[in-house]
């Protein structure tokens, strides 16, 4: 079967597809959120409910090879205090779900991009240099429980917690590496675990597999491009490029 005529996939979109899946790896070997960008390509290609169901296995893909890669980096007390919290938050998605159309979760994934990119601008302009919080104070845990249920909420409606969890693991003063090893065991769980409620909802199916075979591919030299790249990137033009297509991609589908 031609995965292409699934959905009516042009050629152009196919292509679009494919950068952002490359998107995908490179993200979470790189720069963790910037496949933001990649899941605005997929629900201004594909309809927006579906394109939850499609990028998630490509998500799942890149975050196997992330663990591969910073696997011994990982600091997993901050793991374990966020799972509670996002547990709430993915089921307060997959609620949300239940009741949203196709337009209503395309708008919400328009909102969700451009309040991410905004609360990154703000945080960059206003100069902010984040003090951790200790996982023992009020302040902290309560930290925890907030951007917990943010990302889990915004990763199960719009595999958007990237940008959520960036920010708390700045804030939370995690070096490069750690950051990098922390986040890809964090989404690799996350994402696993999202597989049955989407698949209850009807985003996963025969279908989308068969795309996500073709788009799989395309993973692997986006992930082997950030893993050489890391530490040779310009991170602050990174950012600002991610900021300026997040915010095209969002306006695009609150447009749509």
């Amino acid at each position: 079967m031609n995965t292409m005529t699934l959905w009516h996939i042009s050629g152009w979109g196919f292509t679009a597809l494919a950068l952002a899946a490359l998107l995908v790896g490179f993200s979470k070997t790189a720069v963790s959120g910037a496949n933001t960008v990649s899941l605005a390509v997929f629900a201004a290609v594909l309809p927006a409910r579906a394109s939850t169901g499609v990028l998630l296995p490509v998500l799942i893909a890149g975050d196997v090879l992330a663990v591969l890669t910073y696997r011994r980096h990982a600091h997993w007390p901050t793991l374990w205090r966020l799972f509670p919290a996002v547990a709430a938050g993915v089921v307060a998605g997959t609620l949300f779900l239940l009741w949203a159309d196709d337009g209503v979760v395309r708008t919400s994934i328009g909102a969700i991009l451009l309040l991410m990119a905004g609360v990154t601008v703000w945080r960059r302009r206003s100069g902010t240099d984040y003090e951790p919080d200790a996982v023992t104070t009020r302040a902290g845990r309560m930290k925890a429980r907030s951007y917990g249920v943010l990302g889990g909420f915004t990763t199960m409606v719009a595999n958007a917690g990237g940008p959520v969890m960036s920010m708390y693991l700045l804030s939370a003063g995690f070096r490069k590496l750690g950051f990098l090893g922390t986040s890809a065991f964090f989404f690799l769980i996350v994402n696993v675990s999202k597989v049955p409620f989407s698949a209850g909802l009807g985003l996963i199916d025969g279908r989308s597999l068969l795309l996500d075979a073709a788009l799989v591919v395309f993973v692997v030299p986006g992930a082997l491009v950030g893993r050489w790249a890391v530490h040779k990137i310009n991170q602050r033009l990174f950012e600002q490029l991610v900021i300026a297509a997040t915010v095209v991609g969002g306006v695009q589908l609150l447009l749509r």
